[in-house]
């Protein structure tokens, strides 16, 4: 679908031109004296094309519109991270990497065409005035959202907005009679890039990163400071699913591994002269044996570090093959607050490999690769891998690296392929126990409040058969059938794995992860790895 908008703004905007052309040949020709009143003040072709629209176009024209199309049109000539970013989309793209954004402070999903609050920040404006979690907003300043198929981002639109103005919601609590009504005065909410750090075990410590934003290095450092202090004596440091971000912010973790002086990156492009990056100082985990986890969509600052640790022969990749974008982009702010991400360098791994993956023009091609990987099997058998020699690197240890198509693990994990567990993924891949999950937590909400702990909620609370009976008929109405040794194995997993669902609607991440750490096979892998690693 993008591929064919892409194609079609590329043909409209050249047949555009080539009207616009057409007419100005044209009136060239029948009146000389036009083009000598009228002189573009013109640095491009693209200037002077839009000053002709402006000053001879026969009806008006929505100038801004025409202009945002055209640059849009010629990003898409360029690599897949290169973008424009409007201004209406400017504030979302950017919140995630700066730390913070002003608004009511509350998480929510949409829920039977509703805006349904998951749980509300910790201190944050909602909090304050009594918003709970379960609450289902059905207003906004008089206006109704509920049941008008409202999508994201006009749930964001509606409630985000400048620190110190209000916002009047209306809602429905279960079991309360009318609608509760809250006026929430905005303010700054933090965003959190370290999703959950504790301890796996007495000296194992775990650190799960989900961006690299302005804030994210003293996030890392008081996670890594607070599981020393609980006797983190190695660690497991998870990179999975995390797209990226600042360049500057994967430097620096990567320093806390790295002895003073390691090459950490090296960036250069044409119009860039090379840039180099060292470790600057003593780390605080520089002697700490460290698993690095990664997968198919760790990609940029997280391959940055994953990269770092791996030429530096200091410690162990754990997972399947990252995304490989090998790129540094640069934000361009432009007159009217929008701006362009442009590419501007290739970044190098300590050896001297792009791990930049093949980008033939083809975007929707590009961004989708991952799902070739599970059609040629590679996300089931290492040995369905294969790198060309050309790509081929050696750390100072010896040990075989690769370029051009992501960050390879030094310990591959494969996914199971066991059609038993085809039913469960399903069940899984549909949403049904999720679903399940944030319905039981709302419809049991006052009877889970007894459990204050992740600890409390792990020894007492206990998935039932009559639960796994309702996914059983849920899935069965979605169309979902399995037999009995495919209902077994999904009764097993889906035991686990729901308990940790509901202790997330519950305690947020800090209660899904630990619960769910027995089914996490590169998890798993990774404590193997470091148990081994110790012995002597």
């Amino acid at each position: 679908m993008n591929d064919r908008n892409n194609n079609g703004r590329s043909i409209l905007w050249m047949v555009v031109l080539g009207l616009f052309v057409g007419f100005f040949i044209s009136v060239v020709s029948q009146n000389i004296q036009l083009k000598r009143q009228i002189k573009p003040i013109a640095s491009s072709k693209f200037d002077e094309v839009m000053y002709y629209i402006r000053s001879l176009y026969v009806d008006s024209v929505d100038v801004r519109k025409a202009e945002e199309n055209a640059i849009v049109a010629m990003m898409d000539e360029l690599d897949p991270h290169s973008q424009y970013i409007s201004v209406e989309e400017f504030d979302a793209a950017n919140d995630p990497l700066l730390g913070s954004f002003e608004g009511i402070g509350v998480q929510f999903r949409i829920v039977d065409d509703t805006v349904a609050i998951v749980n509300t920040i910790k201190g944050g404006p909602s909090e304050k005035v009594g918003i709970m979690a379960g609450d289902r907003i059905v207003c906004v300043n008089d206006s109704l959202i509920a049941g008008i198929k409202i999508q994201n981002d006009s749930v964001m639109r509606l409630l985000k907005g400048p620190k110190g103005t209000k916002v009047r919601v209306k809602n429905f609590r279960r079991g309360v009679e009318g609608l509760l009504d809250f006026t929430i005065t905005r303010d700054v909410i933090p965003t959190y890039s370290v999703d959950v750090a504790y301890m796996l075990d007495p000296t194992t410590g775990y650190i799960k990163l989900s961006k690299f934003s302005a804030t994210t290095y003293k996030e890392f450092m008081e996670a890594a400071k607070r599981l020393k202090s609980e006797g983190m004596e190695q660690l497991v440091f998870d990179l999975r699913g995390n797209s990226g971000g600042y360049l500057s912010a994967a430097v620096d973790i990567a320093d806390e591994f790295l002895p003073k002086g390691s090459l950490v990156v090296f960036t250069e492009g044409i119009s860039k002269p090379r840039t180099t990056f060292v470790a600057r100082r003593k780390g605080l985990l520089e002697n700490m044996p460290v698993a690095v986890l990664i997968d198919g969509e760790s990609a940029s600052a997280s391959e940055i570090v994953a990269g770092a640790l791996q030429d530096n022969d200091r410690g162990t990749i754990v997972g399947r093959r990252s995304f490989g974008k090998g790129l540094v982009q640069e934000q361009i702010m432009l007159n009217d607050r929008s701006a362009i991400r442009l590419t501007v360098a290739r970044y190098y791994t300590p050896t001297g490999r792009c791990i930049q993956k093949p980008f033939d023009g083809d975007k929707e091609e590009y961004l989708l690769e991952y799902y070739d990987r599970y059609q040629n099997g590679e996300l089931f058998s290492v040995d369905s891998i294969h790198f060309a020699d050309s790509l081929k690197y050696t750390t100072p240890k010896g040990k075989t690296v690769y370029g051009g198509g992501g960050i390879m693990p030094d310990v591959y994990v494969p996914l199971v392929d066991d059609s038993t567990e085809y039913y469960f993924n399903r069940m899984v891949n549909l949403g049904i126990l999720y679903q399940y999950a944030f319905n039981y937590c709302d419809r049991h909400r006052n009877e889970l409040a007894r459990y204050k702990t992740v600890a409390d909620f792990d020894r007492s609370f206990r998935v039932t058969d009559a639960m796994f009976a309702e996914l059983v008929k849920q899935a069965e109405e979605k169309g979902i059938k399995g037999n009995e040794k495919e209902k077994q194995v999904a009764r097993k997993e889906a035991f686990t794995l729901l308990k940790a669902y509901i202790a997330r609607d519950l305690f947020d991440e800090e209660g899904f992860y630990p619960l769910y750490q027995p089914m996490d096979d590169i998890l798993q892998k990774a404590l193997e790895v470091l148990r081994e690693s110790s012995r002597p």
